[in-house]
């Protein structure tokens, strides 16, 4: 009687189970659907957070073109690095004054840290 009882139970257990799962749609049905929104833009791609709009330009690319070379011809585009920025020049000071000023910063570092003046961990972000 027992193992009667545990198989009525265990059918209808499995019955509510599968139609819990059970879909209205079919997957072409899902497919179809997803392909549609895609290709209509409502499903966003990567972090994007939807479509922006377009700029309109005012002007005739020709005349964008011109202004463009009027510019590079004028010396106002930048070549290479963006930053225009020329690199640092070299250090002028001897081996002797550059260890003797790691030196000292090492021991500013050793007096503040020893003070508490740096923070430690994660926490100090």
């Amino acid at each position: 009687m027992k193992k009667l009882a545990l198989a009525a139970i265990l059918v209808a257990t499995q019955v509510f189970a599968v139609s819990a799962f059970a879909q209205d749609k079919t997957r072409a049905d899902v497919k179809a659907d997803a392909a549609s929104a895609n290709k209509a833009g409502a499903i966003p791609h990567g972090e994007e957070s939807g479509k922006a709009a377009a700029a309109k330009s005012t002007k005739a690319r020709a005349d964008v073109k011109a202004d463009a070379s009027a510019a590079n011809k004028a010396g106002a585009v930048p070549k290479g690095e963006a930053s225009g920025d020329k690199p640092a020049a070299k250090s002028t000071m001897t081996a002797e004054e550059k260890a003797a000023a790691r030196a000292k910063r090492k021991a500013d570092a050793a007096a503040a840290n020893k003070a508490g003046a740096i923070p430690k961990g994660e926490a100090s972000k």
